[in-house]
């Protein structure tokens, strides 16, 4: 049977994954430009993004500190609440403090890709869903995968609001504003998938008294590179997230929301693709240099997106582009847990994956600043040089230190 390695709750996980992905495809899509429509200026816009992107840091870190304590099932479904609260915020109000508020709890993701507090609990509690180790990777695998695709799907879905409008008659603010409304029936879609899971997610070992795994000095070292540079690669890649990415082709070219789904759903088929092809390139030429030599060559395209001189030319860029932009996302978090102890590999992923959320938070009100100041193309320009000098980084730093399958 297919699939049959993977245990029901794994099965539930996945489930939960494409559910919550899906919603996120289409926020991503319409969140900026609905701001926009109910007069909140480009500053206003950024200050919302980012609140969602410090609720991540927040969530995350509470997470780390707490789940295993508090229970793993119960923080995936007091986060599932707060996702419903956030959904029903947006569609009953746009005041805007009640919005910061509304972003700040809910978990909502507007990056195109899932960062928050929800990734790291399904990752610790993935390796416990499988009945043979060596699956390990193939769980992990699919997990990306579906999420991708999944949010393919969701990005098309942001086309309705163009459907209602059309054939209702709902002005562009009410059509938008009906997804909201579907987000949150899709956030009680998640939460009843996590009042399904077992005990058997729990943590087999009690945490209460346990003492923190301290880093040896050698992987102290390279995490505390990792984490600069990562940070770096976050927060350029702040500027550039979806829903900035889609409020530029809204307002440079005057792209309609149906327009925009078709050109992130492709971007994300793209992307799930390109996790496939990056670990049998990995294979070939090493993890650090699949790393870095597919990320420049996406960072230049980001870089010349700013200069596209028509709309047809901008989605070929920004296709090309996203083919490149995550192989370095597979291929990073093989060799982060590949370069230190086994027992310290939780510790390296969290250590890591704040330093990426607290930089990352940063930046989508920078760009709101820079749209406001300069341009409304500067952040692809700022976001591109930056992560260049991140893959730079990497290639100094890191090119000697191999994992042990390329030594």
């Amino acid at each position: 049977m297919a699939f049959d390695w993977i245990s029901r709750d794994g099965k539930l996980i996945l489930g939960a994954r494409i559910v919550r992905t899906f919603s996120y495809g289409f926020l991503s899509i319409i969140l900026a430009i609905y701001l926009n429509l109910v007069g909140f200026n480009e500053i206003a816009i950024g200050l919302v993004l980012t609140a969602t992107l410090v609720d991540s840091v927040i969530f995350n870190l509470i997470s780390g500190a707490y789940a295993d304590k508090f229970g793993r099932k119960k923080m995936l479904v007091l986060y599932a609440i707060l996702m419903i609260a956030s959904a029903i915020i947006f569609f009953v109000t746009n005041n805007y403090v009640a919005l910061i508020i509304a972003a700040l709890i809910g978990t909502i993701n507007v990056t195109g890709s899932e960062v928050g507090a929800f990734l790291s609990l399904e990752q610790a509690i993935l390796p416990q869903t499988v009945f043979n180790i060596k699956k390990r990777t193939s769980v992990f695998a699919i997990y990306n995968t579906v999420g991708t695709f999944a949010m393919a799907g969701g990005v098309l879905m942001s086309g309705l609001s163009t459907i209602l409008e059309n054939r209702y008659g709902l002005d562009k603010i009410d059509s938008i504003r009906y997804l909201f409304l579907l987000y949150a029936f899709c956030s009680v879609v998640v939460l009843v998938i996590y009042f399904l899971l077992s005990h058997n997610i729990e943590s087999q070992k009690t945490r209460i008294n346990s003492k923190p795994i301290a880093l040896s000095t050698k992987s102290r070292k390279i995490i505390r590179k990792m984490s600069s540079l990562f940070a770096v690669d976050a927060f350029a890649g702040g500027f550039v997230i979806q829903s900035i990415v889609s409020f530029w082709f809204y307002t440079k070219f005057g792209a309609d929301i149906s327009s925009l789904s078709y050109i992130f759903a492709t971007a994300a088929v793209l992307t799930g693709l390109s996790f496939l092809f990056a670990s049998k390139l990995a294979s070939k030429i090493g993890l650090v240099n699949t790393m870095v030599f597919t990320h420049i060559p996406s960072n230049v395209l980001m870089i010349l997106l700013a200069f596209a001189p028509t709309f047809y030319v901008a989605i070929l860029i920004y296709l090309a582009r996203m083919g490149l932009s995550q192989m370095d996302v597979p291929t990073r978090q093989s060799y982060i847990v590949a370069v230190v102890n086994e027992d310290e590999r939780i510790a390296a992923a969290s250590i890591t994956n704040t330093s990426r959320n607290v930089a990352q938070s940063v930046s989508p009100s920078l760009s709101g600043l820079i749209i406001h100041a300069l341009s409304l193309s500067a952040p692809f320009v700022v976001g591109g040089a930056l992560k260049i000098v991140y893959d730079v980084g990497i290639f100094l730093n890191f090119r000697k230190i191999k994992p042990p399958e390329e030594i």
